[in-house]
């Protein structure tokens, strides 16, 4: 998920009585309005069959670390293929012609699915960052516009920060969609859908807060992800918003420990490829 590429391990003085973070660059969701259409009559549902069997296939969901890893290596040629046509179909969908929750679990979808491509493509890579398609000096791939939906040729920076987050204002999208990196939330091992959209947010938030990469309490001091820095104006907009938004999800012990913490928080992200 793109929702991480900007200023890494940068200490923050926090208060969580009330003292705002210092917030990164990071993208503003800006709605494209042409995305708002829908139609909530509409009960059909898009078939994810081949990018679910993929996961089911590729996405190591018993690693040790807590973290899924991609078997990008493994994906055979023919898989790839099958990727590329299957992202080739989602294209020709009339998504606006859908109810919201089938469009939501659509775009998280085509979300993953070019992310895992574009790294297919350039595989071995170290970091997705690596990757630059809009430019010498452009970081990732996010700015590129690798689709065309219904005439408009889209980016990944478009799917995340124009039309999932200002549509659906709901701050478990960040834990939905996957930037190929060990920092950022689980891969799901399964594709999204209507039945189990639900299900996976919540799934998302529970495991990312309680793995060290969302939130660690050690030696005096909390580090949060970096997302909970970048992307503060969906969890509150200060750091009272975020707090809650963890201690939602938050198991014992770290729930005391944030309950009681009133320090300095750090925030890091790790970067490295989500390979094995």
């Amino acid at each position: 998920m793109q929702t991480c590429r900007y200023v890494l391990t940068v200490i923050v003085s926090v208060c969580v009585l009330g003292l705002a973070m210092s917030v990164g660059a990071a993208p503003k969701a800006e709605l494209w309005p042409r995305w708002q259409q829908h139609n909530p009559q509409n009960p059909a549902q898009i078939d994810f069959t081949f990018w679910d069997s993929f996961l089911v296939k590729y996405v190591d969901a018993q690693h040790p670390s807590g973290i899924h890893r991609l078997r990008y290596a493994s994906v055979s040629v023919e898989d790839r293929q099958a990727l590329q046509h299957a992202i080739v179909v989602l294209q020709t969908i009339s998504i606006s012609a859908y109810n919201q929750q089938e469009q939501q679990v659509y775009w998280i979808n085509l979300y993953n699915a070019l992310t895992v491509s574009v790294i297919l493509a350039h595989y071995p890579v170290a970091s997705i960052r690596d990757i630059r398609l809009s430019g010498l000096f452009s970081t990732g791939p996010w700015q590129a516009k690798l689709v065309t939906i219904e005439g408009e040729k889209v980016s990944l920076d478009d799917i995340e920060h124009r039309i999932l987050r200002p549509i659906w204002k709901d701050n478990r999208l960040h834990y939905a969609l996957n930037c190929a990196s060990l920092g950022c939330p689980n891969l799901a091992p399964v594709a999204y859908t209507s039945a189990n959209l639900e299900q996976l947010l919540e799934q998302g938030a529970r495991a990312y807060i309680n793995h060290p990469r969302g939130v660690v309490c050690q030696d005096g001091t909390c580090t949060f992800s970096s997302i909970y820095v970048w992307f503060q104006e969906d969890f509150g907009g200060n750091v009272a918003g975020v707090m809650q938004h963890l201690l939602r999800y938050a198991s014992a012990p770290l729930a005391a420990q944030l309950q009681a913490y009133h320090g300095k928080v750090k925030h890091d992200y790790d970067w490295h490829m989500n390979a094995p």
